[in-house]
């Protein structure tokens, strides 16, 4: 950079009360974003350093420093690339593998999907070349982050996969803060952390700017509230589940093959293995038997054969059994298919059953299918999945709330079933389409914030795994390896906790963030619209 330039640079950070840094050349820069991107991922399953998400930024933060709004973006950019491209890999096994496109043509969805959600970071990177002038600029560069993470979980269908926040479902006394904030609370502090440490390492303020070190002390202050709030529920959680009631549950998890799952010659090997793994948790006297995602891999409501077997091993059992199906439903127009949860009752009367109401995109229906005519679903079933009616809770001691695969990793539905009595959330899925890649894990990480944010136990039922018991302070008590035949029991406690204040109001404070970040970007346009000459 020209010492012509440089100099007046360094005089417009002076204005600003900040010290420039030292001027980092184009390698540099391009080197810290993708150290950004490499650290984020590392901070998720399986790379399972989750101490790395407070400090993913940095690299990046200090690399956007005297740099145009398009600089800024560009970098924001990469790191986005970087981070997703390691993140959601496993898309090509999905697709390439199982979904029957093969390796090259998968990676056309895959960058398209990564460069859509990288725009996020580079948008984020672009505002705060402005944030950073301002007052209080770590706190409002964490809020719109927030904010960008929330339109992501809404923007079109939503895909909130692996928020900032969710990289520490094992740090049980920081993520009790989700209660009242979702996963959105947990990402807002990790960004304070980040915007401090930034600022402490790369920006020399001036003594004179007192609101500079109570912004400082405002993070401190966060993070030790975070962890003295945490402590204080888990003890008051512990204690509450001593007395409460305990269910009997039994998951089974029978790893059918995906690639033969939907086999009709493979059916009576399927049911086959469900019925001996159920009857092997029978000395556990169980009360309730749960069973994946589409386990029952045919229409269980026309199945003459099948059908009757599965009731019976209810009946035998002793046990409520759940169980995933296909389903339809015919009128004199046209037939719809549902993803269906059906729940069978020991003594033999009528089934309940709840059908998927969040679906899948390009797994069980295609969006703008008139537009996409060419692009076909991933799922091999007898049409386009079509939504459910209702998504209420089913008929059990305590009520039940059923969340179907992709259903898990959005807060919405869970707080929705708590807000309508469900006290024990059960998710089924079928995460073999994933393979052994990272994807099953990073799907049960979002699956504890849904227990801690209701303060609902969670039972996780996978085809292949990762299967759980989640209580509600988010530990997860057991779980199963991927790719194994694995019978999981556990005695659930299911206190009588009040639903906190996330599962009545929900996302409160993203709304907050949103609004705020908008009144930035709209007060410092109007201030550049102003002062043109």
């Amino acid at each position: 950079m020209s010492k012509t330039l440089a100099i007046p640079l360094a005089d417009a950070f002076q204005n600003h009360g900040l010290t420039k840094s030292p001027l980092l050349n184009p390698r540099t820069r391009l080197l810290c974003a993708v150290l950004s991107g490499l650290f984020l991922t590392a901070s998720f399953p399986q790379g399972n350093l989750p101490w790395m998400a407070w400090i993913a930024l940095v690299p990046l933060l200090s690399s956007l420093e005297n740099l145009t709004a398009f600089q800024r973006f560009g970098l924001g950019l990469t790191t986005g690339l970087v981070h997703y491209l390691t993140l959601v890999y496993w898309i090509l096994v999905a697709l390439g593998h199982y979904g029957g496109l093969g390796l090259f043509p998968s990676l056309i969805p895959l960058f398209v999907l990564c460069f859509y959600l990288a725009l996020y970071p580079a948008v984020f990177s672009l505002v705060h070349g402005y944030i950073r002038t301002g007052r209080f600029p770590i706190i409002m560069a964490a809020l719109f982050w927030v904010s960008l993470e929330y339109v992501r979980g809404h923007f079109i269908t939503g895909f909130p996969w692996c928020l900032m926040g969710h990289s520490q479902y094992e740090q049980l006394p920081l993520i009790q803060m989700a209660e009242l904030f979702g996963a959105y609370g947990m990402s807002f502090l990790i960004l304070l952390v980040n915007g401090a440490v930034h600022r402490v390492l790369f920006v020399r303020e001036t003594p004179s700017r007192v609101w500079v070190y109570m912004e400082r002390t405002a993070v401190v202050l966060a993070v030790s509230g975070c962890l003295i709030y945490g402590n204080h529920r888990l003890a008051e959680i512990k204690a509450e589940k001593a007395g409460a009631k305990a269910v009997r549950a039994v998951i089974v998890q029978a790893n059918v093959d995906q690639s033969l799952k939907w086999d009709a010659s493979y059916q009576r090997e399927t049911i086959a293995a469900y019925e001996r793994l159920t009857r092997a948790s029978r000395a556990f006297e169980p009360q309730l038997i749960v069973w994946p995602e589409t386990s029952v891999p045919f229409f269980f409501q026309r199945s003459g054969e099948y059908a009757p077997r599965i009731l019976t091993l209810a009946r035998e059992s002793g046990a409520w059994l759940l169980f995933g199906s296909p389903a339809y439903e015919r009128t004199s127009e046209v037939t719809r298919y549902f993803n269906r949860a059906y729940l069978a009752p020991p003594d033999g009367q009528a089934l309940q059953f709840y059908d998927k109401v969040h679906l899948l995109p390009f797994g069980e229906y295609v969006p703008l299918k008139k537009v996409l005519f060419f692009v076909e679903r991933l799922v091999p079933a007898a049409g386009d999945f079509s939504r459910g009616r209702h998504h209420d809770p089913l008929t059990f001691d305590p009520p039940l709330g059923i969340l179907i695969c992709y259903e898990a990793i959005f807060p919405e539905p869970s707080g929705l079933l708590a807000r309508k009595g469900a006290r024990l959330l059960i998710n089924i899925t079928n995460d073999a389409w994933f393979g052994m890649t990272g994807a099953p894990h990073q799907h049960l990480c979002m699956s504890v914030f849904r227990a801690v944010e209701t303060r609902t136990p969670l039972i996780r039922a996978a085809n292949t795994g990762i299967s759980a018991f989640i209580d509600p302070t988010g530990k997860i008590m057991k779980k199963s390896p991927l790719f194994t035949e694995s019978v999981l029991k556990s005695r659930i406690r299911i206190p009588g906790t009040p639903l906190p204040f996330y599962a009545r109001h929900g996302d409160v404070f993203a709304l907050f963030s949103l609004c705020l970040s908008l009144g930035f970007l709209g007060c410092f346009s109007w201030r550049r619209w102003i002062a043109r000459p």
